[in-house]
């Protein structure tokens, strides 16, 4: 189709899936992307100079990436007339596969939906991906925060996020409580008058798809483990019913078979461990996350629960900061920083641009593109460990440099020249 403002690239291939469900990546994709407002404008560029150099490197000019720039947020309402959110990028997005952006701001009291929820909405994408790895330079409550390195997988199309709710005092609110308690029999409310009200939604189609994508996922990056967590012991028919399905799934579909402890499954594979799928209660989680977290690899579980713990593992290595993110499912993948716009230093060139680096490091993995992964990943390790930090890493950092946001990117892409 035609595009009123993107530009599709005059060299550079579309990315396709088979029908097998393969990705088809070529050696010159087209990937979308969006700058984003606030510190976007400074951290994108940067991230997509070291993407650049990162693959010239390592495949000598036999792959390259054709960017496409696609519009949200700021910038869009600009090119189309006060439209924060084009329709066309959704197209974009839907037909090139991959894309990658900065963060968006939402204006406040406009009925403009931030492209992350119009993605997850429109285009189904149910999956939120979470690696969190600790780097031993980086500031921690944690003595040895390299031991944490866990991909959550967390739900992102239904539970109580599907923001099915009624506020409390409100006609729908009261007919709620009504049914409830002369339907369907609830008496355990124990102030049912001025009570909000909300569903918590769990489906075995949605727990089944959820799970096969995380084993999937593990069993091509040979993962140790997968993870289900959930509160079952507690809300037996939503997560309870989360970590049964899951499990049934498991044994339908990859074989896996009773371990020998009883509780946990495991899928056999050929010349190596097998694949152990283990259940853990959320609280508890929580706890051993935190003091023993490298017993965990791929953790799977509901939105809610996910967006708990992949807060807190991202706390105990460094902070939001340096931790990325996608959105997906089988047609598409949207990676992107997991911080905001701070406005207050946009356009001063001061900005951490690890979070946005790291995104394209998971994209780049995502592309089986793993040689450029691994160079930027040594790279950035090697100028943290160098204590040549931006300003918001540098207060807990004894003997650190300050870096400008693009001195230290152009102190990444000399450590890629030099490995």
């Amino acid at each position: 189709m035609s595009y009123q403002h993107i530009e599709i690239p005059p060299q550079g291939e579309q990315i396709t899936i088979d029908n097998k469900g393969v990705w088809q990546i070529p050696k010159q994709p087209i990937i979308a992307y969006i700058d984003g407002d606030g510190v976007g404008q400074d951290i994108s560029p940067c991230m997509r100079n070291v993407v650049n150099q990162a693959v010239h490197i390592c495949y000598q000019g036999q792959r390259k990436i054709h960017w496409m720039e696609v519009f949200n947020g700021e910038k869009a309402a600009q090119l189309y007339d006060g439209d924060w959110f084009p329709q066309e990028t959704i197209h974009a997005v839907r037909q090139f596969k991959i894309a990658i952006k900065g963060p968006l701001t939402t204006p406040i009291g406009g009925g403009f939906r931030s492209l992350n929820v119009a993605l997850r909405h429109e285009m189904d994408l149910f999956v939120n991906m979470r690696p969190i790895k600790g780097y031993k330079a980086l500031p921690s409550p944690l003595k040895h925060p390299e031991n944490t390195d866990i991909v959550v997988i967390r739900d992102s199309s239904e539970d109580v996020y599907s923001g099915i709710e009624w506020q409390a005092g409100s006609v729908e609110a009261e007919k709620m409580l009504d049914f409830l308690c002369h339907e369907m029999g609830v008496t355990r409310l124990r102030f049912d008058q001025h009570c909000g009200i909300g569903i918590k939604n769990i489906s075995k189609e949605g727990s089944e798809r959820l799970v096969r994508y995380a084993l999937n996922y593990a069993i091509e990056q040979n993962s140790r483990s997968v993870t289900l967590v959930h509160k079952g012991n507690v809300l037996k028919f939503t997560d309870g019913a989360f970590k049964r399905w899951g499990f049934a799934l498991a044994e339908r579909e990859f074989a896996a078979q009773a371990h020998s402890n009883g509780r946990w499954l495991e899928i056999p594979r050929t010349g190596q461990s097998p694949l152990i799928i283990k259940e853990v209660i959320a609280d508890n989680m929580l706890q051993q996350a935190l003091m023993t977290p490298e017993q965990f690899d791929v953790v799977v579980t509901t939105n809610q629960n996910g967006d708990y713990l992949a807060d807190m593992l991202t706390a105990q290595v460094g902070g939001i900061g340096i931790m990325p993110a996608a959105n997906l499912n089988n047609e598409v993948a949207f990676f992107e920083p997991t911080h905001g716009t701070f406005a207050r230093i946009a356009g001063q060139n001061s900005a951490n641009p690890t979070s946005s680096i790291l995104s394209a490091v998971m994209m780049l993995r995502f592309m089986d593109w793993h040689e450029a992964a691994q160079a930027i990943d040594n790279a950035l390790a090697q100028t943290l460990g160098a204590g040549e930090v931006t300003f918001d890493l540098q207060q807990e950092l004894q003997n650190s440099t300050i870096l400008s946001c693009s001195d230290f990117t152009q102190r990444i892409i000399e450590c890629l020249s030099y490995s």
